[in-house]
Formats: C-alpha cells, structure tokens, sequence
C-alpha cells in the first residue's frame, strides 16, 4: 500500500508527447576548457601551435618539464587542452592526462606512475614484469607464478602487477626509474624511417592540491619518470606553490627540490581587449543577455573581471540567475544588476555588511564607509584645507562616534583618525586604499536610485515603502527581441522569462502600473522564524540535523540571542548541523527570563538591536553582574571592529563574522563541556540550583 498520495498528473503543454522539454530563452554557461581550436574565443590557438612545435622539435631532448603558469581561472587547462589536439596530428607523438587534483598524498605518486604505465604496448609491460621479477632474482617456482599470472591479464591488471613488483620494498623503489626507463626505451622504438615515440604526460591542477600531493607528483616526475621519451606538461599557478602560497611552510631543502622541477615555463598572458570583448558577447548571446549588455557594461566586465575567462562566465552566469530569479531587479536595471554581483564576488565580507544588519546609525554600511573616507582624507590632508561644506560634513560624521574634529588636522587628525577606526569595521582600512573597489562602490552609488536600491538589498522590496514604481526601461530591449522572437515563457511552459511578468502597457515613465507584492532579494529570503525550541535529534530519525552531525551532542544547549534571527542563517546552519538543542531569544528580557528555568551551555548572542548598538555587550555584563550566567559566551556579528574585539575579550567572550571561526568556537565548546562533565561530580538537576550567584555551574570551574 503506498504511504503517500500519488503525485498529480503533469500539467498540459499542447506539445505532442515526442517534442523535446520546453525551455526559456537564458542557459548557464558550463566552465569546461576549450578541447578543440574551432572553440578558442581567446587566441590561444597560437601559442598551442608553438607550444606543440616546440614539444616535438624537442623530442631529442627529453626528459624535460614545462610548467603552464597562470593564475585561476585564466585558460591553463584550455591551453593544454589546445596543445595536445595539435600534438594529435604530429607523427609518433602520444599523450596522456593526470589531473593531480583526483589524488591525495602517496596516493598521487601510485595514480601518476600508472597513468603513464598504461600508455605502454601490453607486450612491452608482460616484459617489463618478466625483467623486474628475474632483477630479484626470486625462485624459479615464484617466476612461473608471476608468469602465469600475468599471461591472461589485460592492460590494466599487467600494469597493477609491475607496480607491485616496482614498489614492493625499498631496494625495488631504488630500482624502479631504472625498470620504467627500460620501459620506456623500449615502447619508444620505432623503424629506421620514423621518429622515435615520444610521451607527453600533461599534469593538471596541482596548484589545487595540499602540499602532500604536490610533492608526490613532484617525486614522482623528478625521480621514478626522469627517463628519455617523457615530457612533462604541468598546468599550475607558480606563484600558488611559492613560499606564500601552498607550500608556505615548506623547508629551504623542499623548496629547492620543487625548484629542479621545471625547467621552464611558460606564462600565459591576459587576453588584449579586443579578445575579452569579444568573448564577454559570445558569453551573453550563448546565455541569451546579449541585449542587455550595451557597449558600457561590456567594458565594466572587461575590466572588473580583470580580463579573466572564468569571472566573466561566473558573472553572467550570476546575471542570469538574478534576472531570472530576483524580482527585486525588476525596478533597476541590468547595471545595477552587475555591479551588485561585483561587490558580491570579489567584496563577499563588504558585500554581506551591505546586505545585512550592520550595525550603523542608520543601517546603510555603504554611506558609512563613503562618509569615512572623506572623514580620512580631511583629517590626514595637508596644505589646502577643506571646504566649509566637507569640515561641516566630517564633524556630522565624527559625532556619530562621540569623537571631535581638531581645529587643525595636522595637529590631531591621525590620533581622531585611529580612534575613528577602531571602531569601523576591519574591512574598512583595507578597501579605502583599493581604486578597483572605492570606484565600483562610486559608480553602485551613482546609479539611479540607488538609495532606494541598497534600502532594498538590505531590507528587501517591503521595505522600501510600497511606494508605486515602473519597470525599468533598461529591461525594454530584452522583452522586445523576446516578442518579437514568439519567446514569451509563458508558451514553453516556464512562466515568464525573467523574474516578473512582461505583459505590462508600456508607459511615458517605464513599463507598467505598480508591481504586486514582491518576495525579498534572493541574497535576504527570510527563512522560518527560530522556534523558541529546537526539537533535538532523535535516533529513529525524526527533527533534527543528526545525521549531518559528526558529533551528535544533543545533550549540549545553545542559548541564542538575537532580534533578527532570520538575518543570521549563517548561526542557524552552523548550530543545527551539530545537532546541538537550541533555544532563541529575540532580547534581554526574553534571554533572563530564560535563564530563570535552565543555564545553557553556551550563550551565542548578537551585539546590536535596534538603535542600541552595544545592547549584547551590555546584556552580557548585567547577566555576569547578577550571577544569571557565568559561562562561555559568542558573540555572532556582521560588524566586526578593533573596539568590539577588545570589548568583547574584557568581558571573557569571543567574536566573531565567520561561518567557520564560529563552528569551531562551538566545537571547542562541546569538547570542553564534555572533559568538564566527566571530571566534575554530579550536579543537582535545575530545580535544585542554589539562586543565581549562589551556585556553581560546570562551567565556572574552567581556567
């Protein structure tokens, strides 16, 4: 008997039951490399035409490395990719790929070592077996074996075997270059007429992987594959495996092990800007957006992407997903659009303060770091001083710190400025000196409505006073090349293409009578309100995240204070994927009212509510002062200053804006609550407690 009702029968589309699935007019981009020169967008073509050349001119030489060296996302694989589909044509050339990446450690060594076995002839491998065995020098009846052994063995059973016995002690390992050598020079010799066969083992992606793994593939290159008849095409950023990089903690003695590795490379350059122009329209028309994208937002993902492949298909893969999924853009525009997902992409920490409650006067973290860098420059000018207007606007701005402009900023504007900072968010002193980000955040604030733009990326549309407002004209060459097409959405089953309907009368202003009630922005989608209690994990599977936690600690209790729990998903993934018991509180009096019943194990709280922007630090201290809680304290917060730090270790507690900092902070919890409980003896149930400030609760006996 079924336990659930049958699904409902799919919706009529009018398309005869052969016609493929319906579809809208936008698709994602895919991040493949270009595997074949019809597909360079980007002139790559050449420089594999040379590589390749130079590979086979090379041949003599061999063995040698080449390192393919460019940043993420800057074609690497593309151009490999190119290189070994022109190696395709030259005669007597084979090649064979390892993405370093798909192995891990000592791992990385077996998997590569046998990645170039299995290229080998199966005559030439059965061999190279008899050869190793008789090397040993092992009884005649273990020889037969072996012999018996590898005679019905296909090609990846003969080259499992021959690594065994290459690797089967350490006097074999000692042996084993010599053995793939022989290997090597005997799968390599062709007739008198024809070259002799040449191996080129393209390495991919090693500047992904952790440092174990990039020394195995490196031991494996230089000392069991340094043979004549290999070369060694490795894809990978230099700089990623530099002392700054992966291998920062590498020894002087590793790091000039790693540098015999290559003995050169070849750096790949940024595409011109024609190129980039080029291929950003390609990205849009295979996208379906190209009529969205005039001449000047060509140019902004030309030079905000910095003219890397891989960012300007994730932003138009991002512009995508937005128009089509956010109506919030809908009033706005395909500029705003773009600039928004640049602050997001490259900004992610600005971009979240921007986006969520900051803590500032008036909640704009956008105008607060705008009216700081003016405030900046007055105070560390010299020479011409300020207008009136910038003086009377830099004191409005200090007084909001209770701090006061000098009468001459030469004289004490770098003590207000340090003040000043201390309690602005850390993010602040980095991005004011950073051009690219000042000048995004200028053009943001320099767009139409803008104001009403952010009110709305922080708050979302209903926030925003439901005051009417029209389609914004920008969309217009969209919808039109859509019609004019027959491409509606509506016929394909879909809905409308893009994030709201399209079917509005078109108006001296823009498009359309004021739009419906709209959901929030994607980036602010109020999730449930938190329960006052969270239901703990039970083992037959019922509420609760216990199979995603690795430490199923529903006995551990999380006290989370809060007023906009809704804006912190990030506390409330964290906490349920421990599979710690919860409970939330939206404010101090909630929070000791609760404390009245039960001591949690661990208070999360937030610091800013409302116009009282230090009402966490001030609940902590009253609850301290009072004896209502004395136990380990978080404290969960988008804006993260020097002040707030300093305020929240006076009072015994930790800060923190990150996901994983957080996790961890609740982990180290866990395990101490749990060396507290299995050192102290029995404590009296709550009922029992002596009153507050009276008692001792586990925790208090932490150092």
């Amino acid at each position: 008997m079924p336990t659930s009702a049958p699904l409902p029968p799919p919706a009529p589309t009018g398309l005869p039951p052969s016609a493929p699935p319906p579809h809208g007019p936008f698709a994602l981009l895919n991040d493949e490399p270009v595997a074949e020169p019809g597909a360079d967008l980007l002139g790559a073509g050449r420089a594999a035409r040379q590589l390749a050349g130079l590979l086979v001119a090379s041949r003599a030489s061999t063995p040698f490395t080449l390192a393919v060296d460019a940043g993420w996302g800057m074609g690497k694989s593309s151009l490999m990719r190119l290189v070994d589909a022109e190696l395709a044509h030259a005669p007597e050339v084979h090649t064979v790929w390892y993405n370093a990446w798909t192995s891990t450690g000592a791992d990385a060594l077996e998997g590569l070592i046998k990645s170039v076995l299995m290229r080998f002839d199966r005559r030439v491998l059965r061999r190279g077996l008899q050869r190793v065995t008789e090397r040993r020098a092992l009884l005649r009846a273990v020889r037969a074996l072996s012999a018996v052994v590898a005679g019905p063995l296909g090609l990846a059973g003969l080259v499992d075997e021959l690594w065994k016995s290459l690797s089967v002690n350490s006097q074999a390992r000692n042996e084993m270059r010599a053995a793939i050598g022989d290997l090597v020079k005997e799968w390599s010799e062709t007739t008198e007429l024809r070259p002799r066969r040449l191996l080129v083992v393209f390495i991919d992606d090693l500047d992904r992987c952790s440092e174990e793994t990039v020394l195995a593939v490196c031991e494996a290159v230089k000392v069991y594959l340094d043979v004549p008849g290999l070369a060694f095409v490795i894809g990978c950023d230099r700089s990623a495996l530099g002392p700054n990089g992966l291998l920062r903690d590498l020894s002087p003695a590793g790091s000039a092990f790693l540098e015999k590795i290559f003995q050169t490379s070849y750096r790949i350059p940024a595409a011109d800007h024609h190129g980039v122009r080029e291929y950003i329209r390609w990205c849009a028309r295979t996208a379906g957006v190209e009529p969205l994208l005039d001449e000047a937002l060509v140019d902004l993902l030309a030079q905000r992407s910095d003219r890397n492949p891989r960012r300007i298909k994730r932003l138009v893969n991002g512009f995508v997903l937005e128009a089509t999924l956010n109506p919030v853009w809908r009033d706005f525009g395909p500029g705003a659009v773009i600039r928004t997902l640049l602050l997001q992409y490259f900004y992610p920490d600005f971009y979240r303060m921007m986006t969520g409650p900051s803590g500032t006067v008036d909640g704009d973290v956008v105008e607060e770091f705008r009216r700081y860098r003016g405030a900046r420059r007055t105070l560390l000018s010299v020479g011409a001083g300020p207008s009136p207007e910038q003086l009377t606007a830099v004191r409005d701005f200090l007084a909001q710190y209770d701090l006061v402009l000098p009468e001459r900023s030469e004289a004490g504007g770098e003590a207000v400025l340090a003040t000043l900072e201390r309690q602005l968010p850390g993010e602040f002193l980095d991005l004011v000196s950073n051009p690219a980000f000042t000048s995004l955040v200028d053009e943001l604030t320099a767009l139409p409505d803008a104001d009403r733009l952010l009110l709305r990326l922080r708050e979302g549309p209903q926030g925003a006073g439901g005051e009417p407002t029209r389609m914004s004209q920008e969309w217009a060459p969209l919808w039109q090349e859509m019609q004019g097409a027959r491409v509606d959405g509506y016929a394909t089953g879909f809905g409308p293409p893009l994030a709201w309907p399209g079917n509005e009368p078109l108006g001296s202003g823009g498009y359309g009578a004021p739009p419906a009630p709209q959901p929030m922005p994607q980036q602010a989608v109020p999730q449930q309100p938190m329960p006052r209690h969270v239901p703990q994990p039970t083992p037959q599977g019922g509420p609760g995240p216990q199979s995603r936690s690795p430490y199923a600690v529903p006995s551990f209790h999380v006290l989370w204070v809060d007023d906009q729990p809704e804006r912190k998903a990030v506390v409330r993934e964290v906490l349920e994927g421990l599979g710690v018991a919860v409970t939330h509180a939206s404010g101090t009096a909630e929070a000791a009212q609760d404390l009245r019943h039960r001591t949690p194990d661990l208070l999360i709280s937030d610091i800013s509510r409302g116009s009282r922007h230090a009402e966490g630090f001030r609940m902590l201290e009253q609850l301290k002062e009072d004896g209502s809680y004395t136990g380990p304290a978080v404290f969960f917060t988008i804006r993260r200053t020097t002040e707030r730090e300093e305020r929240a270790a006076a009072l015994g507690a930790s800060l923190t804006n990150n996901e994983q900092e957080l996790h961890d902070l609740v982990v180290a919890a866990v395990r101490d609550q749990a060396r507290e409980r299995f050192s102290a003896p029995p404590q009296a149930p709550p009922s029992q407690r002596a009153e507050p400030g009276v008692g001792h609760h586990p925790w208090e006996l932490l150092p």
